[in-house]
């Protein structure tokens, strides 16, 4: 009986459907699992003033919301070793993707940094903010909070 169960658990554990993209550190993430979330997008650099002030803003953001999840793009493109130094130096504590943001959000290249897009629950973009914002503007941006 056991031995059936534990056959059943390792079948559906194989039948996990694949992550659409991976992260920097490796975690995996699919956009099912993102529905309904609304999701901040913000493009930094570690050479960039205001980018550096905003990762205090955007760690509480993501972490502060449950409906609610930051991705971070490397706007120099780094990767590897280099980036996981960058995302430590810079104390980093939201996914950055691993390379450019997925085609499912197909935002443009931005001009200016720090630039971060606000997509909804529904998947659309709601809004583009470029240049440095408060805790208070994203969480306003993407919907006040829970709830509401």
């Amino acid at each position: 009986m056991r031995a059936g169960i534990l056959a059943i658990v390792l079948a559906l554990a194989g039948c996990a459907a694949e992550p659409d993209f991976l992260d920097a550190q490796g975690q995996g993430h699919s956009f099912a699992a993102l529905q309904g979330k609304w999701i901040v997008v913000n493009y930094w650099a570690t050479w960039c003033g205001p980018c550096i002030a905003e990762i205090k803003e955007l760690n509480e953001l993501h972490h502060g919301r449950d409906d609610l999840v930051v991705f971070g793009i490397n706007y120099d493109g780094e990767k590897g070793e280099v980036l996981d130094r960058q995302i430590a130096r810079m104390g980093i504590n939201f996914p950055v993707f691993a390379g450019d943001v997925p085609d499912q959000y197909r935002f443009d290249f931005p001009l200016v940094l720090p630039t971060t897009h606000i997509v909804g629950p529904d998947g659309q973009l709601r809004e583009t903010f470029v240049g440095p914002q408060t805790l208070a503007t994203f969480d306003e941006a993407a919907g006040g909070g829970p709830g509401d």
